[in-house]
């Protein structure tokens, strides 16, 4: 879409890009009607109104018009405002409703493969994005989202046209609440293709959910089910000879489907018993059955047979009895009549249809059940009908007939309400109603649908007709009851050049779209579709929940035949037309572009690919294709009824719009009515229209509206309103150039007489207003400044804004440089003494900050054991505070030192630290020079080769110092045998680092003690003495004549 042009304004490209409203070409002919459609095609215009009717043709690629940039731009946005696309029309619906309080629904139709599924899905997509967002609405948004995967599983397959083809009819409505908000959805299905689970054409499939439960099931599962990973082991998968299709993925479509399954809620058990439903129809498929003597059907193989009774849970003998003899009542006796081969085989799919048909009837409605809304608050809705257009194939069958049938009533509504909706703004707006010359198509209809003289009377009448009943002997009751009818032809009452067209067993009606020629093979069977007694009371009985649901509702006991498919979906389309008639239409005709899906490209693309290519004698050769086929759009709008249409928009008047906006586009073509009409719009429409010439019977003026009757009267106008703009634009500018110029010319006259006089008075003022302002300002500050200690307030606010802006300035310039640095931070007023400490704090932390990252891992290992240090010994010992700034070394003692033998006996355990201490003998405390060595799991006390002493770290019961400056360290070890050493005295130059190190290797930090005066120590077991601590002027380690053990430290000075 090409930027925000309306509807008028686009008519001047419309050479170009074609006419964005078929409403407005000048020849509605079927030629003009496709030319305009391949003009916008080529330039990705897929989109083209005929009145409030949009037109779609695939193109078979993504474009870029579905964001959510383009969702805002049509969000709330007149109808004609903006280019056409179907969320122009989405939003008129969805904001019609709210205004009008009523309901609305939007019909899609089209050929199999023209977007009509992704066009519900586009609409759905911008409900979910411009409805207001709740979680209710997310959740049915979700709901209906996740049911396309489960109904395009179980409803559609690949067909000749469409490998995702819908083989049924969806209605779909979308509750809404008085706020707009979606609350609540509900699902209609028509006409299902049952015919198809048993039957396929050539290159056609069964429905998918047959395939992606054998490809994509878990070999559990399918074990469970009795099948088989192969699809050309089942009888119903490989008649069409494609079961397995490239641009089908079967087992990535299985996990959508079990993830959809679960959103709407499903529970595990349902989900079960609906793959044995799947299953069993398999298994039924490939019941085989063989002629006894008599010709009569006979099951030699049960194998099969017992899966299916036990996937429904019913009694295998019954369903044997059930599957090869008919049940006879007569009066009170029961006779058993056998079957032939085919009629056995007719028995078999009639159950396999009914059983499929009967379970998707009962999926739909749990769907239903699942996005239901029970809320009583009356709601409005916008219903969605996805439904099939007109099918014409080689040979067309029961499903077209009723297909076509489907079209022709949806033709009639169409017409109906299109001329209805006319009909009503023309008696709205005064406007004489002019009757429309239109093909009626209500003959097709009856012909069809009329009681006990239509098609489908006469075929339930053959259906119900005692005898040799056949599908040719209905063909002659057609030609019997209808040989005289204009729509109706067959071959006995054809001409002959038309007999040459058409086979013995066909007949041929003549719909509102064309000729189609129906082969009536098949017709009977198809419209009965019954299941004799015995069999559905079989069902009945049957232990799968689902199919015992869906048969349930059948009255076994009725005699009665049920009614004909015909007629039940007569009914149906009936109550659908009916539930239509009550709402508010909106369609969209979707179309195919090309057979072969191939996307489309621009005519420039293709002249840039000409021009660019190499390879140009190539591209001559093998031109593009695919991309627009005529005759397949030509088809397409005759079938689709777009002509029919387009006649009934064009009968009366092709173009109107309201008074204001059609004076407010065209009043430059008025003298009278520019710049300004100063009367009632009505009135200026009126005199502009006589200027233009308009003639009276081109058109007519409403209560509110001007209606004009010819697309030429409305292009010249608009060529006129073109050339109008340029003459009106050259006038402007001349005008505007010589009111500039002399305007210029007198200020400049004016300026050199004044100037002189007009300078010393603009000074004197000047000069006059700054000394009135710097006395104002001067008497502000003084005030202010009086008030400075006051709070906030007019007077004096500005001051002290100033008085911030320049503290601010004066600390920005003088902030410390250091951590340490703790007296140059500047003395802030008293208004600013609270920021200035928060200011102050957010500083030094910014500053601490950087210096921390500044660290080396080295240094932060240090600070790290110097932390460890400072919890242990900080204000407990005097020679601490000295001790900081000394550096702790990884060890004092290199492995060199230590003598091998040693190093040999403790090589399993890593050397972690080693010092040299003087050890104090714990009897005579004589001094030992000694190597102690810590490793990850004990300490070693060394005297060169000989380990003297290991001491565990889980014996290790406490190590105590004095509080002295003295270098003495007691280390308490466990003692429990008499014989085992007791306590350890050393003395350690490096006590801090040494204790540090044990600390954190051994993880002791609690057991260091900084103990005043004395430290008892357990010699052996049970044998005790004591270590004494003192301060003199030398330090000293003796024996005390008590026996203890004096150590005598000298006192370190304090600053």
């Amino acid at each position: 879409m090409q930027g925000r042009l309306d509807m008028e304004g686009a008519l001047t490209t419309r050479d170009r890009v074609g006419i964005q409203d078929f409403v407005l070409l000048d020849e509605t002919t079927e030629v003009a009607i496709i030319s305009n459609l391949k003009k916008r095609f080529s330039k990705d215009l897929i989109y083209t109104y005929i009145g409030t009717l949009i037109v779609s043709v695939n193109p078979y690629k993504d474009l870029d018009i579905y964001n959510k940039k383009q969702m805002d731009v049509y969000m709330g946005v007149n109808f004609f405002e903006l280019p056409p696309h179907i969320y122009a029309l989405a939003d008129n619906a969805y904001h019609t409703m709210l205004t009008e309080f009523n309901n609305h629904f939007i019909l899609i139709s089209g050929e199999s493969g023209a977007g009509k599924t992704e066009a519900s899905k586009k609409i759905l997509q911008y409900y979910a994005v411009s409805c207001p967002s709740t979680t209710l609405m997310n959740t049915v948004r979700d709901k209906m989202l996740m049911s396309n995967p489960v109904l395009e599983a179980f409803g559609n397959a690949k067909t000749l046209k469409n490998d995702n083809s819908s083989r049924f009819g969806k209605y779909m409505d979308i509750q809404f609440d008085s706020q707009g908000d979606a609350v609540g959805g509900h699902i209609l299905n028509y006409l299902l293709e049952k015919s198809r689970v048993v039957h396929q054409n050539h290159g056609e499939r069964n429905f998918h959910v047959f395939y992606q439960l054998v490809e994509g099931g878990s070999d559990d599962l399918l074990t469970q089910l009795g099948l088989k990973r192969d699809v050309q082991h089942y009888y119903y998968l490989t008649q069409g000879e494609c079961a397995i299709v490239s641009s089908i993925n079967d087992k990535n479509d299985w996990k959508s489907v079990k993830n959809a399954l679960q959103v709407i809620e499903f529970d595990e058990t349902n989900t079960n018993h609906l793959f044995r439903v799947v299953a069993s129809v398999l298994h039924l498929g490939n019941v085989h059955f063989d002629p006894d003597s008599k010709g009569h059907a006979l099951l030699k193989n049960n194998t099969e047979l017992n899966w299916v009774s036990d996937l429904l849970g019913v009694d295998a003998n019954n369903l044997k009895e059930g599957l090869t003899f008919r049940k006879i009542e007569a009066k009170t006796e029961q006779v058993l009549s056998p079957f032939t081969i085919d009629h056995a085989i007719y028995v078999r799919d009639a159950l396999a249809k009914a059983i499929y048909g009967q379970t998707f009837t009962w999926l739909v409605n749990r769907i239903n059940e699942s996005m239901e809304n029970k809320d009583s608050p009356r709601k409005t809705v916008i219903g969605l009908l996805d439904i099939y257009g007109f099918e014409v194939f080689y040979v067309n069958s029961f499903e077209q007939f009723c297909i076509n049938y489907c079209n022709e009533k949806l033709q009639q509504l169409f017409i109906q309400l299109t001329l209805k909706a006319e009909q009503e703004e023309y008696e709205a707006e005064g406007i004489e109603w002019e009757p429309v010359q239109f093909f009626n198509n209500k003959i097709i209809c009856d012909l069809v649908e009329e009681k006990h003289r239509g098609i489908i009377s006469i075929l339930d009448e053959e259906c119900l007709r005692p005898g040799d009943a056949t599908d040719l002997t209905f063909l002659d009751r057609l030609e019997e009851k209808m040989g005289n009818h204009p729509h109706f032809v067959t071959h006995r009452l054809a001409d002959k050049m038309t007999r040459k067209t058409l086979e013995r067993g066909d007949f041929r009606l003549l719909h509102y779209a064309g000729e189609v020629t129906y082969c009536v093979v098949g017709f009977l069977d198809k419209n009965n579709d019954l299941l004799y007694r015995n069999i559905k009371n079989l069902v009945c009985q049957s232990k799968n929940t689902i199919v015992r649901e869906c048969f349930s509702a059948v009255d076994t006991t009725n005699k009665r035949r049920p009614e004909t498919v015909a007629t039940q979906f007569k009914n149906s389309l009936q109550k659908l037309t009916e539930m239509l008639m009550a709402k508010e239409a909106w369609y969209i005709r979707c179309l195919k572009s090309n057979e072969s899906k191939q996307p489309g490209m621009s005519a420039q693309k293709r002249q840039r690919r000409l021009i660019q290519s190499t390879r140009l004698f190539y591209d001559l050769c093998h031109p593009i294709t695919g991309q627009f086929d005529e005759a397949l759009i030509r088809h397409q709008v005759k079938y689709l009824g777009l002509m029919e249409h387009l006649r009934v928009r064009r009968a009366g008047f092709a173009y109107r719009r309201k008074y204001e906006d059609f004076l407010k586009r065209y009043k430059p073509l008025c003298p009278a009515t520019w710049p300004h009409w100063r009367g009632m719009p009505a009135d200026g429409v009126e005199v502009l229209a006589q200027h233009l010439g308009y003639l009276p019977d081109e058109y007519k003026m409403g209560r509110t509206k001007i209606f004009i009757r010819h697309p030429r009267t409305l292009y010249a106008t608009e060529d006129a309103y073109e050339k109008c703009k340029h003459d009106l634009a050259s006038k402007l500018q001349a005008k505007y150039k010589g009111y500039k110029v002399k305007g210029e010319f007198k200020k400049q006259k004016e300026a050199a007489t004044k100037i002189e006089t007009c300078w010393r008075g603009a000074q004197a003022r000047k000069e006059k207003e700054k000394r009135a302002w710097a006395v104002k300002v001067i008497k502000k500050f003084i005030k202010a400044y009086i008030n400075r200690g006051e709070a906030k307030s007019t007077d004096n606010s500005e001051y002290l804004a100033f008085v911030r802006q320049s503290y601010l300035n004066r600390l920005k310039n003088n902030l410390p440089k250091t951590v340490l640095d703790k007296t140059t931070w500047l003395t802030p007023p008293a208004v600013l003494t609270q920021a200035s400490e928060i200011l102050r704090k957010l500083h030094y932390r910014l500053m601490v900050r950087k210096y921390v990252r500044g660290i080396p891992p080295q240094k932060k290992a240090q600070l790290q054991m110097k932390v460890v240090t400072s919890a242990i010994f900080k204000g407990k010992k005097e020679n601490y505070p000295p001790s900081i700034p000394q550096l702790f070394l990884d060890t004092r003692i290199s492995e060199q030192e230590i003598n091998i033998r040693v190093l040999s006996m403790i090589r399993n355990e890593q050397v972690k630290y080693s010092v040299p201490v003087i050890k104090y003998d714990r009897n005579g405390f004589k001094p030992r020079p000694r190597q102690f060595i810590l490793t990850k799991t004990a300490a070693y006390l060394v005297e060169e080769a000989k380990i003297k002493q290991r001491v565990s770290y889980n014996s290790l019961k406490g190590i105590s110092v004095s509080n002295l400056s003295d270098g003495i360290i007691v280390i308490h070890i466990t003692c429990e045998d008499p014989k085992q050493k007791g306590d350890l005295i050393i003395q350690c130059e490096h006590l801090y680092e040494f204790l540090t190190k044990l600390s954190i290797i051994a993880n002791k930090q609690d057991a260091i003690k900084v103990v005043q005066g004395s430290i008892k120590i357990q010699i052996q077991s049970g044998k005790e003495n004591s270590v004494d601590f003192t301060t003199g002027q030398e330090p000293m380690v003796y024996k005390a004549k008590n026996g203890h053990l004096m150590v005598v430290a000298t006192r370190t000075r304090t600053r």
